[in-house]
């Protein structure tokens, strides 16, 4: 009897089949195999926050998959994520199979590994545990914590606040960080001062450069030289003097190692130094984590890469301590092993820091194995996780002061040099102020107390006050860690969501918010303020790991924050549109109308001169119109167009022409949102169609470039050759978003992949997963067109063109051959559909299983179940015919 062992994904059932013995059988949950309908009363608070979870088509295959393998095995191991998602999705596996009354003899087990490597796997398998509930709790408060936010304050703001799309619990509060930060920007004014530095010579006929710090026998503040009139002068004082060393400081100092890589971490080093989204950072941490092919076999590079924690295992840092001697000498590695505890607001620290699962396996080694995204992103870890536990860099530094001979004007000159580089030797870690300490060396000249200097030059210098930066995805991310809102696994989601809404856009790597974005936040603080608080946010998230922990009871937490928050929803039935307009209108006030150095009014309506411009709200959402409406009608969008770049014509957006038709290319609104068009229709002739192409979500239709849009009129656009194959790879844009495709084979982008500067080796790793489940057999001996075997949704099956034929039953797609396809295309082949055909509304595309939590006993769900199962009973023969 073979045991069955349950992970999330293929790529990581793929590795560990090899591991375990024929004795075990390993199958992907593909991620969750359930979850909340997303509709009103999958949750309900009257029934002790009972919850209604719902099995999607790809969720009930796999559960059918798993059921099917479960009917005679001994064990049932599941082997998910080492963390809250991961637990819960075995959770959801077992209940799923209990429901099934599938469990009954079957012997379930609950292993954990931090990383995919042979022992690890072998160590897991030998030391089995049960499901953690508390971490299942904490889960479900969770769960329930989001779709009750999302769904009782959606509405709210769809109602009162037209043209918003909706508001989740920690990416609200994100949002309210980044709108905060413009508003400070917006108001800061900047202050003028000035520097006097000089350049002097020494008597070994050396430059060095000096700043003044006291003038006159006055300390200089940083505004104390407020006008060029105060710094000419303090500049001509320094230059009628002679100045001589009155005092020379040296201190050596050290500076130590960071620690290796949590996930928070890595996400914000991989944006400052490789450029990589947060998103694009997980994802591609993710396959290092699950495997990738070293020399014919899987392997996974580094730890599980959803951590908070910043140990190591003993030991990875006896390996790593062995490797730092070997390569790069004994006075590298400091005498006793390094030990770091993590600073982070509510960090759990379940699982060791992100780190090399083999030392051995150098950047270099591994290299030609990866795609580029994965090379720089394991050199990364690497490098982090070696130099953190290599010998402190030491720096001398030194400060040398100069006098004038009264001893009241003074300059101070400052350097260091690198006196033994330690882990900087290997590793540099990046910082958002490019002032800040960098380990440049700037080395002064020799020089004694008591030498004489001349003065070369002396100039005055402007500066003015910065105001503060606006967040980097990297500097966001440590802000939301440092006040403790959300968990590491979840900020590469929170700001997708972000920009997937509108409600933020990136500039320069930096977010600005939408003037929607900012309509959000001022309605959620003028009217549900507590909730989008950062210091309520970091508590619920304490009260969180408390449940996960066993400190509290998950339904306690849920119905202290559901009294509250019902209450204050409750208050906003009687609220008027009026009184919102007032809320937004008082705080957005300053953003909309900027004062004028002339003092003209910034709200008076300019086309009836009577007016006052202020805030409204319409069907489609917010505008600025005229108080004297209906009499003017003067209004205008929130964001204004810049003239210059975008012209308005007849509701068209004109951005350019093509440089080569000359035809303009404009941006329309369609029925499925906005899209681009090269030219016109003619009426000459009537065949001609003016090229069009939809705008991916990744680019703002507002703001796109000519550039852009030329490149998406061109699409599809040629990569190059596949490696192996030698066929042409091609990037396009379809329905379902970017691909790639290879003759007949189409491979899927991520939406985060930029369609315009997709790479040939990002194209070739999105079609391996394609490839994988399917065969070339070869040529047709009638026309030479290739026939295929493929991995199908109802089933294996083969293909010469548009002819497709069903494998029989039990036929595994290694085993076919050529002839034998051949035969069955003859014997069985149909020309297959041409795909978006309608289909009755009768059938439905999910099959949809209600369950509850243990909290909820409902008096109908078996009733539910039978009509589901009825209804996918009835669709399944209805497709059988269609076929």
């Amino acid at each position: 009897m073979t045991s069955i062992v349950v992970v999330e994904s293929p790529a990581k059932a793929k590795t560990i089949n090899r591991y375990l013995g024929s004795e075990y059988t390993v199958i992907a949950s593909f991620g969750h195999v359930r979850d909340l309908p997303p509709k009103d009363g999958s949750v309900l608070p009257d029934e002790n926050f009972a919850m209604k979870w719902q099995t999607d088509e790809r969720g009930a295959k796999q559960i059918a998959t798993i059921a099917k393998a479960v009917k005679g095995a001994k064990t049932l191991i599941l082997a998910t994520d080492p963390d809250r998602e991961g637990e819960a999705i075995s959770w959801h596996v077992r209940s799923a199979l209990e429901e099934k009354n599938l469990l009954k003899n079957v012997e379930v087990q609950r292993v954990t590994f931090n990383e995919i490597t042979k022992s690890a796997i072998n160590a897991a398998m030998a030391a089995p545990r049960t499901l953690d509930q508390p971490l299942i709790d904490a889960y479900l408060a969770r769960r329930a914590l989001d779709y009750l936010v999302g769904f009782t304050l959606s509405p709210v703001l769809w109602h009162k606040l037209p043209g918003s799309r909706s508001a989740g619990r920690v990416q609200s509060v994100a949002l309210r960080l980044i709108c905060e930060r413009e508003a400070e920007i917006e108001v800061f004014k900047p202050r003028e001062y000035w520097s006097v530095t000089g350049t002097f010579i020494t008597p070994q006929n050396a430059n060095f450069e000096a700043r003044l710090t006291h003038l006159e026998g006055k300390k200089l503040e940083q505004f104390d030289l407020a006008n060029q009139e105060q710094a000419f002068h303090a500049r001509d004082i320094v230059k009628k003097e002679a100045f001589s060393v009155q005092k020379i400081e040296r201190k050596r100092t050290k500076r130590h190692p960071a620690p290796p890589f949590t996930t928070s971490t890595l996400q914000q080093e991989a944006s400052r130094k490789l450029g990589m989204s947060a998103q694009t950072t997980m994802r591609t941490a993710q396959q290092l984590y699950e495997g990738v092919e070293l020399n014919g076999e899987t392997v996974g590079l580094i730890t599980y890469m959803r951590t908070d924690g910043v140990t190591m295992a003993a030991e990875a840092i006896s390996a790593i301590r062995n490797h730092i001697t070997s390569a790069f000498g004994e006075d590298y590695c400091p005498s006793r092993p390094r030990a770091y505890a993590t600073k982070a607001k509510n960090a759990q620290e379940a699982h060791e820091a992100i780190r090399p699962t083999d030392v051995i396996r150098s950047p270099e080694q591994v290299a030609h194995f990866l795609n580029n995204e994965q090379k720089r992103l394991y050199e990364l870890i690497w490098k982090r996780a070696v130099a953190s536990q290599m010998q402190s860099a030491e720096i001398d530094q030194t400060a040398i002061t100069l006098s004038d001979k009264t001893g009241k004007t003074l300059l101070r000159a400052t350097g260091s040099v690198i006196a033994f580089d330690g882990f900087l030797h290997l590793y540099r870690e990046s910082y958002d102020d490019p002032k800040s300490d960098d380990d440049n060396s700037r080395l002064l000249p020799p020089m004694a107390e008591g030498d004489d200097t001349q003065t070369k030059d002396v100039k005055a210098e402007q500066h003015f006050t910065q105001p503060p930066p606006r967040y980097s995805e990297a500097s966001l991310v440590k802000k939301m860690e440092d006040i403790g809102i959300g968990r590491p696994s979840t900020y590469a989601s929170i700001l997708g969501v972000l920009r997937d809404r509108n409600y933020v856009r990136l500039d320069n790597k930096r977010f600005m918010p939408e003037d929607r974005g900012r309509l959000v936040t001022a309605f959620l603080t003028s009217f549900f303020e507590r909730y989008v608080d950062t210091g309520f946010t970091a508590s619920l998230e304490e009260q969180l790991d408390d449940i996960s922990g066993g400190r509290a009871d998950w339904h306690d937490v849920m119905a202290n924050f559901w009294r509250d928050f019902s209450d204050t929803v409750a208050q906003t039935k009687d609220l008027k549109i009026s009184d919102v307009i007032d809320a937004l209108d008082k705080d957005l006030g300053p953003h909309f109308f900027p004062s004028h150095e002339d003092g003209v009014d910034p709200r008076a309506c300019k086309a009836c001169g009577t007016g006052r411009i202020g805030l409204k709200l319409g069907r489609h959402g917010a505008f600025l119109g005229c108080s004297n409406y209906p009499e003017c009608k003067f209004t205008r969008p929130l964001a204004l167009e810049d003239d210059s770049q975008i012209t308005l014509k007849e509701g068209i957006r004109v951005i350019g022409s093509d440089p080569e038709t000359e035809e303009e290319i404009t941006v329309r609104r369609g029925p499925y949102g906005l899209y681009l068009q090269r030219g016109e229709a003619r009426a000459d002739d009537k065949k001609y169609k003016p090229k069009r192409a939809a705008i991916p979500k990744n680019l703002d239709g507002e703001s796109i470039t000519l550039e852009q849009a030329i490149g998406l009129l061109s699409l599809p656009r040629t990569l190059g050759t596949h490696p192996e194959t030698g066929e042409t790879i091609q990037a396009g844009l379809g329905r379902f978003g970017p691909f790639v495709k290879m003759g007949s084979i189409y491979g899927t982008l991520d939406k985060d992949d930029d369609i315009l500067t997709v790479g040939l080796n990002r194209a070739v790793d999105a079609l391996a997963r394609k490839l994988a489940s399917m065969r070339t057999l070869g040529p047709h001996p009638k026309d030479g067109e290739t026939v295929m075997v493929r991995k199908g949704r109802y089933g294996p099956y083969v293909q010469h063109g548009a002819i497709m034929a069903t494998l029989p039953k039990d036929t595994k797609i290694e085993d076919v051959t050529l002839e034998e396809a051949i035969l069955l295309l003859a014997e069985k082949g149909k020309v297959s559909k041409k795909s978006g055909r309608k289909t009755s509304s009768t059938t439905k595309k999910t099959t949809s299983k209600v369950a509850t939590t243990k909290a909820e006993k409902p008096k109908t769900p078996r009733k539910t179940a039978t009509s589901s199962k009825k209804t996918t009973t009835k669709t399944t023969k209805k497709k059988t015919k269609e076929s």
